[in-house]
C-alpha cells in the first residue's frame, strides 16, 4: 500500500518480517533518544533483543518507507496501537499521520494508545486525528514510571461501549 503524503512524497505502508528488527530498532532508538524525558532503562543491544524477539513476535508491525528507507513504524496488538515512531529526520513530514492512518484501517472500529504525558507532539497528533483522552494516569503502570494518557479513537457508527 503506498499512500502520497505531504510534499508530493510517497510512502510505502507495508508489513514487517523478521529481516526488518535491524531497521526498525533504529528508528526506535533514534526517536527515543528525542525524549531527554525518558529514562534510559536498557542497553541498545538489549531493545533490539526485544525487538527481535518479542515485539515483532507477538505483534502487527507496520513500516514507512520514505524513499526507499524505513522512516517509522507503528506496531499493533490486539485493539491497541502499541508503538508509532518516527525517526527525528523525518519527522513533521506526514509519516506518522500515514502510519496512524494505516492503524486506523487495520481497526476500523476502536483503537487505543498510551503515550507520556510529556510527549506534546504525539498527543496533538493524536488528537488531531480524532483521538479522545480516557485517563491520565500516573506511570504505575508503565516500564519508565512516568505518568502517561490512555487515549480511544472510535470509528464512524461504533456505539460507545466504555
Amino acid at each position: 500500500m503506498a499512500e502520497l503524503i505531504a510534499r508530493d512524497a510517497l510512502v510505502l505502508i507495508r508489513r514487517a518480517w523478521s529481516g526488518d528488527a535491524g531497521h526498525i530498532g533504529d528508528v526506535f532508538l533514534a526517536a527515543r533518544a528525542g525524549m531527554t524525558y525518558l529514562p534510559r532503562l536498557h542497553s541498545d543491544g538489549e531493545t533490539r533483543a526485544w525487538i527481535t524477539d518479542i515485539m515483532l513476535p507477538a505483534s502487527q508491525v507496520w513500516l514507512a518507507e520514505l524513499n526507499g528507507e524505513i522512516a517509522g513504524f507503528a506496531g499493533l496488538r490486539g485493539g491497541w496501537l502499541d508503538h508509532l515512531y518516527v525517526t527525528p529526520a523525518a519527522q513533521g513530514r506526514g509519516i506518522g499521520t500515514a502510519l496512524l492512518g494505516h492503524a486506523k484501517k487495520t481497526h476500523p472500529h476502536v483503537l487505543d494508545l498510551y503515550v507520556f504525558q510529556q510527549n506534546d507532539g504525539a498527543r496533538r497528533l493524536y488528537e488531531r486525528h480524532g483521538f479522545v483522552l480516557v485517563e491520565e494516569r500516573d506511570g504505575s503502570g508503565n516500564e519508565e514510571n512516568l505518568p502517561d494518557a490512555h487515549y480511544r479513537w472510535r470509528g464512524t457508527g461504533t456505539p460507545d461501549a466504555s
